[in-house]
């Protein structure tokens, strides 16, 4: 296990163990917003900070800051299919919720795949191709993102259920299931079709 920073915050490269990912719009928070949040907590010691700083990203995150690009379905459609390309084939994709301005996803990077070069992938194609669609130039996505190793099951189970809730907290639906861009959407349709095994079915890695 190896980490290494961009910056901020360390990541974690925790080789093929299921990692808990949070990334988001360039413009889904102002800098000077950042900027005093991390005054705020300076007194903090790192783990403390690092937590903290994470909790308020995400609770204004729901907030639906900035142009929230992915509120848009052919946008949203983008950064869902780059996930299920490299599925079963760089990572193993266990959850993912796409966010009006952010996105949370849940996998197990593969082999020699890291998890920062799958970020820089999903990052680098889904950027070039908003971009193509609403015809921009700028910068789609934050520099920085947040992940979690999966220390046990139990943290995996509150993870997805996390995940899950997420579109439900923020007042996008009412039920997990009906938030479209989804691993929750996904999973309801393929059990329209009939019984089949679970997906989202713990890690071997974690049992």
């Amino acid at each position: 296990m190896t980490w290494h920073s961009r910056g901020y915050l360390p990541h974690w490269e925790a080789g093929e163990t299921p990692q808990a990912i949070t990334f988001r719009l360039a413009d889904s928070l102002p800098q000077s917003l950042l900027v005093r949040w991390r005054e705020e907590l300076a007194h903090l010691d790192n783990c403390a900070r690092t937590l903290e700083r994470r909790l308020r990203i995400e609770r204004a995150l729901d907030q639906g800051r900035g142009a929230s690009l992915l509120r848009r379905p052919e946008l949203a459609q983008i950064v869902e299919d780059a996930f299920l390309f490299g599925d079963a084939s760089r990572y193993h994709l266990l959850a993912w919720v796409i966010m009006p301005n952010h996105v949370h996803v849940l996998v197990t990077p593969s082999g020699e795949w890291t998890l920062s070069s799958i970020l820089e992938g999903w990052k680098s194609v889904t950027a070039r191709r908003i971009n193509a669609m609403i015809g921009g130039t700028g910068k789609v996505w934050a520099r920085e993102y947040f992940d979690r190793k999966i220390r046990n099951p139990e943290h995996y189970d509150n993870v997805m259920n996390y995940m899950a809730a997420n579109p439900v907290k923020a007042r996008l639906c009412n039920a997990p299931q009906e938030w479209r861009f989804s691993s929750s959407w996904q999973d309801a349709q393929d059990r329209s079709l009939g019984p089949r095994a679970s997906p989202r079915a713990l890690p071997a890695a974690l049992k």
